[in-house]
């Protein structure tokens, strides 16, 4: 069965990349079910689940490292943890997926039949240690993660003074533990990190408050002879075909 993998979202960058392929792909998409094959995924139950059944997707978003798809004023949101995977099918089984502690699949969003097919996502999570996350809000700002967020590093108002404010309030702590800190920024995980460090060629035990004056901008990937300053382009979501 073809099958697009649309990529492992451990940071900001592959979750945006991410969104937009999914905001393509499902725009005006009917969303017809949502079979949750690992229990312990799904972290909400009002409003029930099966309320978004019928709906349809008006956008795909990102807050942080979490995954928004808006349906008819709903929100299901997707939080991937370490080792989750978004994958498109073009064809999904008729039958509900079973549970089992075998599969790492653990949710599937069935869409309308076009075409003959009836597609949808397979969103699996692979290793022993569970930790992704679905939730059916009706405001994103219900999902404790996401009201919890700092600002967005990739929004125009994210500037090199906001940044170098908030490492001076961070004072002496590690800088990569600053930049991790989803409270403090929103949606750089570890390894995003640390290619922010080497690219800016900073230490990660420096500490905030210690940069000089042109660092900060050197953090926020921009590229100094730019006169408009514009952030490196985002990596591309990676897909494989099976």
């Amino acid at each position: 069965m073809p099958c697009s993998r649309l990529g492992a979202c451990p940071s900001l960058p592959e979750v945006e990349a991410l969104a937009l392929d999914l905001r393509g792909r499902l725009d005006g998409r009917a969303i017809t079910r949502v079979h949750i094959a690992a229990f312990s995924a799904l972290k909400t139950y009002d409003p029930a689940l099966s309320a978004i059944e019928g709906t349809l997707v008006d956008d795909v978003r990102r807050h942080g490292k979490f995954l928004d798809i808006e349906a008819s004023g709903l929100h299901l949101v997707l939080h991937l943890a370490r080792a989750g995977w978004v994958r498109w099918k073009d064809e999904v089984p008729a039958l509900p997926p079973r549970p089992s502690t075998k599969s790492t699949l653990a949710v599937r969003v069935v869409l309308d039949e076009r075409d003959g097919l009836t597609p949808g996502l397979d969103i699996t999570e692979a290793g022993t240690k569970k930790s992704l996350a679905l939730y059916l809000v009706r405001d994103p700002l219900d999902v404790p993660g996401i009201a919890s967020l700092g600002p967005d590093p990739l929004t125009e108002d994210f500037t090199q003074e906001r940044l170098a404010g908030i490492l001076a309030e961070a004072g002496r702590k590690q800088i990569k533990g600053v930049l991790r800190h989803q409270g403090t920024i929103a949606g750089i995980g570890n390894a995003y990190s640390d290619e922010i460090l080497h690219a800016a060629r900073m230490p990660p035990y420096k500490p905030a408050d210690g940069l000089s004056e042109e660092e900060p901008d050197h953090a926020l990937h921009r590229d100094p002879a730019d006169p408009r300053r514009r952030r490196r382009a985002l990596p591309r979501a990676r897909r494989e075909r099976d």
